[in-house]
């Protein structure tokens, strides 16, 4: 079913149009083509990316690989409303995203998006409970703090500071925040890049966790080639370019990988 503007209807009621239909089979949530983005002018010009080309699917988990400065961060930036290309068309269903304003690119951030960075961003005055529940006070569907954290096994930490947190800990509770409001993507910027490999893995258990529960499409930025076997697909990125997708017909449990 593809959803169209008619006369006198907005951008965003496409968005939410879209966004309400029922899905039987695996559907297309991105559609990415001939994405770029540059930066800069002249010979300072520097291009992040320079022509991606991919799809991302409902429920899937997949790792975006690729050494340093290849463009995962500007792309996962792109698919978050965060950034806005310099060309490409970049769909969100049938919703072209290059052509959303702040205001929408705003709401589309607050509503559908969940971020996940390598440093929590806690408030150090407020409890575990207590930082997820600022997300709940301003989505429009959110799922109690208490679930959220329980989903990451963090039910005995609710009344915690994030002082009184392991790493770990922190970082499990800025997934649950990401979470709580129930967001259609789930985007993680290097995870795991401040933490020992066992806490790291742990991290990796509730992020499959959400995804495979709740069936978030959580897309994983690395440069840690490890954990491409809990994908399942795997797309490598080399140069503001994809250079490779290949599918894990089993993946593996995050508790297995080790590196």
């Amino acid at each position: 079913m593809t959803l169209q503007p008619v006369a006198g209807m907005s951008i965003w009621r496409v968005f939410e149009a879209a966004a309400s239909v029922p899905v039987t089979t695996r559907t297309q949530v991105f559609r990415v083509r001939g994405l770029t983005k540059v930066y800069g002018m002249g010979e300072a010009e520097v291009h992040a990316l320079a022509g991606v080309d991919l799809d991302l699917f409902e429920g899937e988990l997949v790792v975006l690989l690729g050494p340093s400065g290849s463009g995962k961060t500007t792309l996962l930036n792109n698919l978050g409303g965060l950034d806005v290309p310099t060309e490409g068309e970049l769909m969100y269903r049938d919703i072209d995203l290059t052509q959303a304003n702040e205001d929408q690119l705003t709401r589309f951030r607050r509503e559908r998006v969940g971020f996940v960075f390598q440093f929590y961003n806690l408030i150090p005055s407020l409890t575990a409970r207590e930082n997820v529940g600022l997300i709940t006070e301003i989505a429009v569907d959110p799922m109690p703090a208490e679930t959220a954290l329980e989903l990451v096994n963090l039910g005995s930490r609710l009344d915690h500071f994030p002082a009184q947190l392991s790493g770990g800990e922190q970082q499990r509770v800025a997934i649950a925040r990401a979470i709580a409001k129930r967001p259609e993507l789930l985007l993680c910027d290097e995870p795991t890049g401040a933490l020992d490999v066992r806490t790291g893995i742990v991290v990796l258990e509730a992020i499959q966790r959400v995804n495979r529960e709740l069936g978030t499409l959580t897309v994983i930025i690395t440069h840690n080639a490890i954990m491409a076997d809990m994908a399942d697909r795997v797309i490598h990125l080399s140069d503001g370019r994809v250079q490779q997708v290949h599918a894990n017909e089993h993946p593996a449990a995050a508790s297995t990988l080790r590196w």
